[in-house]
């Protein structure tokens, strides 16, 4: 099975973190990476909430972003 750059798995996995930050990074079995972003996009939610008092989840939503990108990128080591 491929899991290099490009793969299936990882496409799917990039859609998965661009919804929930981290849940791709679960999806490859990367616990701490998928708890890192999960909670990274929490605080950046929590920081976007208290400077703005919207519920509008800028700081949820660039983190996604980032997140997606690492989980597209991944290339499980030999």
């Amino acid at each position: 099975m491929s899991t290099g750059q490009g793969s299936a798995g990882n496409v799917i996995a990039a859609i998965c973190s661009f919804f929930v930050p981290g849940l791709g990074q679960l999806v490859q079995g990367r616990l701490l990476a998928a708890l890192f972003w999960f909670l990274l996009a929490c605080v950046a939610f929590a920081v976007t909430w208290l400077i703005t008092l919207s519920l509008l989840p800028f700081g949820w939503f660039v983190v996604s972003i980032f997140a997606a990108i690492n989980a597209a990128m991944f290339e499980r080591r030999r």
